[in-house]
């Protein structure tokens, strides 16, 4: 297998003035919703995986400068919130979604999944990676019990565990094991080896 050398940081060079980015903003969003086709899986009735890249978190950090027109002055907190979004060679993050349209539900199912975000796993071959959540804030309200709809989940691989992972054909199953929302999702064959791709010990800046 070839394994591809990929960003992991986004830099102020990285970054586009908007007149720029409105000209080529089409084919990047285009480019990046191709890539989550082998990269988002639902999980259970509500959950929305997404495994995010450098690409798709430039393009974010490009739709946020562009929605709020903040310019230099929001710059460092966009690229303070997206870069350890990007997976760093021996892990892979996920944004998890939790997706509920009518609003009457979604606080009472919500109020329901506290600490959801602890509960989130991958296994394959006899392997068990467990998620751990972005430390940005916390999620699950300490008093409510009620939990947000979006989680950021890094899942830390050791180097066996990074070679079961990317072995052909492994069965791989994301998993959610919160008492009230127990539910499981096997990934392709082509979802495996995406998310292979985004293992290596090579960072470039």
């Amino acid at each position: 297998m070839t394994v591809r050398t990929r960003r992991r940081e986004i830099t102020r060079q990285d970054i586009l003035p908007l007149d720029a980015y409105e000209k080529e903003r089409a084919q990047k969003r285009a480019e990046v919703r191709a890539q989550k086709k082998n990269r988002q899986i639902a999980v259970g009735p509500y959950a929305t995986f997404t495994f995010e890249t450098y690409e798709s978190m430039w393009v974010q950090v490009h739709e946020m400068l562009r929605a709020e027109r903040g310019g230099e002055g929001q710059l460092a907190d966009e690229l303070a919130a997206y870069n350890p979004l990007i997976p760093q060679g021996r892990e892979l993050v996920a944004t998890m979604m939790l997706e509920i349209e009518n609003p009457v539900q979604r606080s009472r199912e919500l109020s329901k999944l506290g600490g959801i975000e602890e509960t989130v796993r991958l296994r394959f071959s006899d392997q068990i990676v467990t998620a751990m959540p972005e430390q940005d804030v916390e999620r699950t309200d300490p008093e409510t019990g009620k939990t947000s709809s979006v989680h950021f989940l890094h899942f830390p691989f050791s180097d066996e565990q990074i070679a079961a992972f990317r072995a052909e054909n492994t069965e791989v199953a994301l998993e959610i094991r919160h008492a009230a929302y127990r539910h499981s999702a096997g990934l392709s064959e082509d979802m495996r080896q995406a998310l292979a791709g985004d293992f290596d010990t090579t960072l470039v800046h």
